[in-house]
């Protein structure tokens, strides 16, 4: 056979199930000088011009190359932190003896020696391969990790022909189109993250070296090093500054006026268009005009459709979320569980930004593939028997990977406790996305009394469609509003002044810190769970149960927002 194909994956779980799917599971397998590292040899017959040929495939375990400093400016004490914004770096060898002293080599191609042996590995197996395959994630990180694999490989055979293949998930299908049609590495998305690599550096060691150094003198910080980071220092600010909202929170009065009706043994409540007055004597004024009015009329009664949508398709941002507050787990937490599903094959990709299906993907296979379960089978069952929908569309689209969703169906019995829950909500998400919306009837009471404008509303749930199997979402049928006819008039049974106080927020929670992190633009979707974990690990904010002070964690509005997180980020009022 013409040549030999090497394959390097970003994993070595990666690398075991795309070798599993080429090879038809005809392989065999060897181990190499890294204990995580294995190489599968098997025959596969690649699109032209490659044809039937042997392969190897094997891994790394994400970066192999790191940059730093050179040694004149490595050390804390070796320079001002300012100086560190021109400083030269490079990509170092740190071996393991400390007397000795860091071997630089050529700046694309040295190579940190915990990952020496992969480098070695991909070497050895590229001098004598006739083409390289990158089978890594298909984002920009992926990118800059292909092209790390690519200048170790060119280094040991400059003629090597390299190739990128393009995939979602590790789904054989999938693979097998990904083998069939590789197209080239993106280098801008690689130089846009060396840029960032660089950056993060640059900016993270000179004001961290600066922070700490200054702060030495002040008791309890000796030891400690106070970090600094570009996502993460405004990612701890929304912290203080939500911190800072409850704590300077000043209460203020406010009045109402409550109409209430009983009809047909229901008691109705209308509630006042203007919602609050923060006067009292005006309160009082207009709810004197209205007593002295003594009837009230109607003057309109809406009925009309409505519907609850059913969500968009899953996106990373949404997935930390909603994991953590429907499932109370940290975004950490969540997103290795996801990584922990996609590399056993049982969800795809955990980090994109899209949130739309593309139209050619067969969503009905999928759903198909969920009818085993005991769980929601029968649902997936009715929407392969006339329920089904196209998911709508939201407004993002990476172009590179679809929304999560679940690859095949998995027994509960082969998850751990919080894998079988992220997997649950995948899962239930997805069809959720596939079925129709739910279906209601509103009514609508509008009422002047006196001068003043109320109204109550009614809501009938006709069909629950999505929410069958999507518990996550509520929407109930409130009581049913009992006969009333545009322009009559009647007595109200009962008619009050409320008063109440303002509350303030609670503090942050971590759904709200992903929002916050999302819409300004705070790192990516693939990185803010770990920016929020490096601040509480720093010791810069801490988690507190739900409830604590704050106003009970209540909006302003007053309304008790029950189905956030059960914990909330506060910060350490002593460290800054």
């Amino acid at each position: 056979m013409p040549g030999k194909i090497l394959c390097i994956a970003e994993k070595p779980s990666i690398a075991k199930a795309v070798a599993g799917h080429l090879s038809g599971g005809q392989l065999s397998s060897s181990n190499t000088r890294n204990k995580y590292v294995k190489n599968y040899e098997f025959t596969y017959k690649f699109a032209p011009p490659w044809g039937q040929c042997n392969a190897v495939m094997s891994s790394v375990l994400g970066h192999t190359v790191d940059w730093d400093f050179t040694a004149l400016h490595r050390k804390w004490n070796s320079c001002a932190p300012g100086q560190l914004f021109d400083a030269p770096t490079e990509q170092i060898v740190k071996v393991r003896t400390s007397d000795s002293p860091p071997l630089s080599i050529n700046a694309l191609t040295a190579i940190a020696q915990e990952r020496k042996d992969i480098a070695d590995n991909i070497s050895a197996q590229a001098r004598y391969a006739r083409a390289l395959f990158i089978w890594t994630d298909c984002d920009r990180e992926g990118e800059y990790i292909g092209t790390e694999v690519r200048d170790i490989a060119l280094r040991a055979n400059p003629n090597l022909e390299v190739k990128r293949a393009k995939f979602s998930n590790i789904e054989r299908a999938h693979i097998l189109r990904a083998a069939q049609r590789p197209v080239d590495l993106d280098d801008l998305q690689a130089a846009a993250v060396a840029a960032r690599i660089e950056l993060d550096l640059r900016i993270g060691a000179a004001f961290t070296r600066w922070q700490t150094l200054s702060l030495q003198g002040i008791g309890g910080l000796e030891e400690k090093v106070i970090s600094y980071g570009s996502c993460q220092f405004p990612t701890l600010g929304f912290v203080v500054d939500r911190y800072k909202r409850v704590k300077n929170f000043v209460p203020e009065p406010f009045w109402s006026i409550k109409v209430i009706h009983k009809r047909d043994d229901i008691n109705v409540t209308f509630n006042w268009d203007r919602n609050r007055l923060f006067d009292r004597m005006m309160t009082t004024i207009l709810f004197e005009r209205c007593l002295m009015a003594r009837t009230a009329r109607v003057t309109a009664v809406v009925t009309k459709p409505t519907k609850k949508w059913k969500p968009l398709p899953l996106t990373t941002v949404e997935l930390q979320k909603l994991g953590s507050r429907f499932l109370g787990l940290t975004s950490k937490v969540v997103m290795d569980v996801a990584e922990k599903l996609y590399t056993s094959g049982y969800i795809s990709y955990p980090r994109t930004e899209t949130d739309q299906f593309d139209r050619g993907m067969d969503l009905r296979a999928l759903v198909e593939k969920q009818v085993p379960s005991t769980d929601w089978g029968q649902f997936a069952t009715h929407l392969l028997n006339g329920g089904f929908s196209q998911p709508r569309n939201g407004s993002h689209n990476d172009k590179a990977h679809p929304p999560i969703h679940p690859i095949c169906f998995v027994s509960p019995t082969s998850l751990t406790y919080d894998e079988k829950r992220v997997y649950e909500f995948i899962t239930r998400r997805f069809l959720a996305c596939c079925s129709e919306d739910a279906q209601g009837m509103s009514t609508t009471v509008s009422l002047s009394y006196g001068d003043e404008g109320f109204h109550a509303n009614g809501l009938m749930v006709v069909a629950r469609n999505y929410l069958d199997v999507y518990p996550y979402d509520k929407w109930e049928s409130s009581q049913q509003l009992p006969q009333f006819v545009e322009g009559e008039t009647f007595v109200p049974t009962e008619a009050n002044i409320t008063d109440g106080k303002t509350s303030p927020p609670g503090y942050l929670t971590e759904p709200e810190l992903i929002a916050l992190m999302d819409v300004n633009g705070i790192g990516t979707d693939a990185t803010m769970a770990e920016h929020i974990s490096k601040i509480k690990e720093r010791q810069y904010v801490f988690t507190r149960q739900k409830g604590r002070d704050g106003g009970g964690f209540r909006g302003e509005s007053g309304e008790d927002d029950g189905e956030a997180l059960g914990r909330c980020f506060s910060w350490f009022e002593g460290s800054g």
